[in-house]
């Protein structure tokens, strides 16, 4: 399981390929990214950018969908044959069939256009949190987020210190939940994961559940993030 992420560490600049052909967006992000934790290089096609992927092997992957050369989609698969850097796609807005789409090939996160340079310093910070957490895994089984504990190796759920009881199906459905932390899951992902893959349409279930979850947990309509058309995200603190 995802252990607790760790904080990031204060002295080291995470370097971030921003791989979008729009002047303007590189230009903001090249003032945005000043005077944080963050580094930037830049490629405007496909190509180059994942040429630059190779060459020097960013911490994170700033992704717009489109690109004048390929798709997003495709490029995602191809970094995901040999890498599992972070992957954020920018996105225009209204366009879920192809964030799905994104995601499913192995996409961490999308940043909707217009987007807040805050939102996005945050989404950066936890995804790279979580990357590093994946990297060097921890051998607690227990799991930590604001007032949730979960102990894996036991199967206990605690909130505000209190046992809390899950039906079989709301554990496995949150272990999924947690197993992705801080990243987008897609319907069909978690469908599959918690009923099986023949149940991927069944829409329904999650919702039911999610319901189920949101009610037994703190501040569950915070904690488990909507993404509307898209699936569902555990939120950690950015």
């Amino acid at each position: 399981m995802t252990p607790t992420p760790s904080s990031e560490p204060t002295d080291v600049r995470a370097s971030v390929l921003v791989i979008d052909d729009d002047p303007a967006i590189l230009r903001m992000l090249n003032t945005a990214f000043k005077d944080t934790s963050f580094t930037m290089t830049e490629a405007q096609t496909g190509q180059s950018g994942l040429a630059k992927v190779v060459q020097e092997r960013p911490d994170l992957i700033l992704l717009d969908i489109g690109l004048p050369d390929m798709s997003g989609v495709e490029i995602i698969r191809t970094v995901r044959e040999w890498s599992n850097c972070p992957i954020l796609m920018l996105s225009a807005s209204g366009h879920e069939q192809i964030k799905v789409e994104c995601l499913e090939s192995g996409a961490d996160d999308y940043i909707t256009k217009p987007f807040s340079v805050n939102e996005l310093m945050a989404r950066l910070r936890v995804a790279h949190r979580r990357h590093l957490a994946m990297a060097s895994p921890s051998q607690s089984s227990v799991f930590e987020a604001g007032l949730l504990r979960i102990d894996f190796a036991a199967r206990i759920v605690w909130v505000c210190e209190e046992k809390v009881h899950l039906t079989p199906l709301e554990y496995k459905l949150l272990s999924a939940l947690v197993k992705h932390a801080g990243k987008v899951v897609t319907h069909r992902q978690l469908l599959s994961e918690v009923w099986g893959p023949g149940y991927t349409e069944e829409w329904q279930y999650l919702r039911l559940y999610i319901g189920y979850l949101r009610k037994k947990l703190p501040s569950g309509g915070d904690l488990i993030h909507n993404e509307p058309g898209v699936g569902y995200r555990l939120v950690l603190e950015p």
